[in-house]
C-alpha cells in the first residue's frame, strides 16, 4: 500500500515543482491599470491621478472603473514590496456614502496626518486594515489595505 501512494505521490510532487519553478505559480498575476485609467479619464466624471514614481516591487494586481449608484469609483490593487496588499480608490460618490461602502461602519478616522504636502486623514478600516483619505473637491481619494502604514504613505503620496 505504501508503494501505491509513492506511485502517486512522485507525479504529483514533480508536477507541483514544475509549477512553482517554472511557471511561476506562487506568483500573483499582474494587470496593466491603463484601460481602467484611460476608462475613467474618458468618463470625465472626477480629476483621475494615476500614481507615479513607484518602485517596480510595486505590483498592480487589479484595476477597473465602474459607474455606480450616486457616481463612479477607479479601484486598483497592488502587492506592495513586502507582499502585503493595498488598494487605491478614486470616486466623484459622496464621501459621506463612499467611506461606509469601503471602510464599513467600523471605519473611524484617527486624525490627520500630511503626505506628500497634503491633509489626508488616518482611518481604521475592516479588520486589520488602516486607509488613508483625502477630501477634494470633486473626488474623494482611499488608499486602503493591511499594508504598514509607510507603506500607505508611499501609495498616498504617488497620487498626484
Amino acid at each position: 500500500m505504501a508503494i501505491s501512494l509513492l506511485v502517486l505521490l512522485v507525479p504529483i510532487a514533480l508536477l507541483l515543482a514544475f509549477y512553482r519553478g517554472f511557471l511561476g505559480g506562487d506568483q500573483p498575476s499582474t494587470v496593466d491599470p491603463a484601460p481602467a485609467v484611460e476608462q475613467a479619464r474618458a468618463a470625465n466624471a472626477f480629476p483621475v491621478s494615476q500614481p507615479a514614481g513607484l518602485d517596480s516591487d510595486w505590483r498592480t494586481v487589479s484595476a477597473s472603473y465602474r459607474t455606480v449608484e450616486g457616481g463612479s469609483s477607479l479601484r486598483i490593487g497592488y502587492l506592495t514590496p513586502e507582499g502585503r496588499g493595498a488598494q487605491l480608490v478614486q470616486s466623484n460618490v459622496p464621501p459621506e456614502r463612499l467611506l461606509p461602502a469601503e471602510l464599513t461602519a467600523e471605519g473611524q478616522p484617527q486624525g490627520p496626518t500630511e503626505v506628500g504636502g497634503r491633509n489626508w486623514q488616518r482611518y481604521t478600516a475592516r479588520g486589520n486594515e488602516q486607509a488613508l483619505v483625502l477630501l477634494e473637491p470633486g473626488r474623494t481619494v482611499i488608499v486602503v489595505g493591511d499594508a504598514r502604514e509607510n507603506e500607505l504613505r508611499r501609495l498616498a503620496d504617488a497620487v498626484r
